[in-house]
């Protein structure tokens, strides 16, 4: 399922000395609809890293999967008010894809 879903992982855009690359933002957007526990997630992570996804990008989608998921958004939508909830997926979601890159950028 790895190389079907991140098959786009070799496809980086040259920025001065730092190689970005958008996977980082596509797994980040996969996993929000995603829903599973941490340890459920871990299986699914360590396949893709054998398939050839940097350690960043997997991350970010295991973080994506279990923070930032449309059924826990449900669950805090009852116990959070809808400002404080934006609040809470801005900053969990720019967490994430800063994580997702500097991951990258260290063990490139």
């Amino acid at each position: 399922m790895g190389k079907k879903v991140f098959w786009f992982k070799t496809r980086k855009i040259n920025i001065g000395d730092y190689v970005a690359s958008f996977t980082v933002f596509v797994a980040v957007a996969i996993g929000i609809p995603f829903y599973s526990n941490a340890a459920g997630v871990i299986p699914l992570v360590s396949k893709l890293t054998r398939a050839g996804v940097a350690m960043g990008t997997a991350l970010s989608f295991m973080m994506a999967v279990t923070a930032l998921s449309v059924p826990e958004m449900i669950l805090l939508r009852r116990v959070l008010k809808p400002k404080l909830l934006a609040v809470f997926i801005t900053i969990v979601g720019f967490g994430t894809v800063f994580t997702g890159h500097m991951f990258n950028f260290i063990i490139a």
